[in-house]
């Protein structure tokens, strides 16, 4: 059996990672404009290409199984590099620049991430900065010393109702 089953899974997987990271540039200039019903909308496209990848990874955990099987070797640990080893010279170079693709989109996702984090931290802090300024402030609003409310210790000995 040829890798070919790995090969197209790998394949998709990279497409969707590549679309997920033009949905990670959209969120990008989203976060930038405040755009809160925009935020919303790409947050359920994301879901769904979370799901579409945790799928397509399935898929490609099950042909990598399949190729393991067909082979029959034992499966260790199922890397790109120990499909390589089992591989044809055509298949695995194919299998070395797929993997190089896909670590690249996920190593741009990464970062596109990190600074959409860092967007919407900057956006909560603004917010609480905000809130702050609108809320009132307890101050004493009297000059000096404040002034303290007599208790009934202070109240004297002189007793009004007798």
């Amino acid at each position: 059996m040829s890798a070919r089953h790995i090969i197209e899974s790998l394949e998709k997987l990279i497409k969707l990672h590549k679309s997920f990271n033009q949905l990670a540039l959209r969120k990008t200039t989203i976060l930038k404009a405040s755009d809160t019903e925009a935020i919303t909308a790409l947050l359920i496209e994301e879901q769904k290409h979370i799901k579409a990848i945790s799928q397509t990874d399935k898929e490609r955990e099950a042909a990598v199984e399949g190729f393991f099987t067909a082979k029959g070797a034992v499966r260790q640990t199922a890397s790109i590099d120990t499909v390589m080893e089992l591989t044809e010279p055509i298949e695995m170079a194919a299998l070395k620049r797929l993997k190089k693709e896909l670590i690249d989109e996920v190593a741009k996702l990464k970062e596109r991430n990190i600074l959409n984090q860092q967007l919407i931290y900057q956006s909560l802090q603004f917010i609480n900065v905000s809130l702050d300024m609108l809320r009132p402030q307890n101050q004493d609003m009297n000059y000096g010393k404040s002034v303290k409310k007599p208790t009934k210790s202070c109240i004297g000995i002189f007793d009004s109702k007798a």
